[in-house]
């Protein structure tokens, strides 16, 4: 028995080991084009992971996502949530603004200041800029999330409770394949 315990203890996965006395974690990765969040710090924001990107919030709205990933290399930079209504306005103010090519739609909701534009960091700063003054072309609060159907505690109130006969049936259907 024993044996068994010291081999248990043997096979810890090295992410688990520890360092200085303190479990060890899995370092978050950098977030890119983080002088956005420095421009944006008067406005208080805050980040979540999303798409493999970061989102950045402002309040309840997303107002920007950050990604610079090897895939679809011409989407990298700074999105800007938008709608329809404001691509005209916006595109006076980034001309190298455009529809963000990896969501497969002609003309998207989202708009992107590729890093590939030569004044990518100046528009990225303008566009900081104008989400620290409130415009409301940049911005918009997402829609909430429904709770996912089949899992345990999703909806406690539309408890199932299967009958004696029911699982007494189940069982035995267990027991014959076996």
């Amino acid at each position: 028995m024993l044996d068994a315990m010291q081999r248990r203890k043997r096979s810890i996965p090295s992410k688990l080991a520890q360092i200085n006395g303190l479990p060890a974690t899995k370092p978050r990765s950098t977030v890119p084009h983080e002088f956005v969040l420095d421009a944006l710090a008067p406005v208080s924001p805050w980040t979540r992971p999303m798409f493999g990107c970061t989102a950045i919030y402002v309040g309840k709205k997303i107002v920007l996502i950050l990604r610079q990933k090897p895939s679809y290399e011409r989407d990298n930079g700074v999105w800007l949530a938008t709608t329809h209504a404001h691509h005209e306005s916006l595109r006076e103010a980034f001309p190298n603004m455009r529809s963000i090519e990896l969501l497969g739609e002609p003309v998207s909701n989202w708009q992107v200041l590729p890093t590939g534009a030569p004044d990518f960091e100046e528009s990225a700063i303008r566009a900081c800029e104008l989400v620290i003054a409130g415009d409301p072309r940049i911005g918009r609060v997402p829609k909430s999330r429904k709770p996912k159907q089949g899992k345990k505690g999703a909806n406690p109130s539309k408890k199932v409770v299967k009958s004696r006969r029911h699982s007494l049936a189940a069982k035995s259907k267990r027991a014959r394949r076996q």
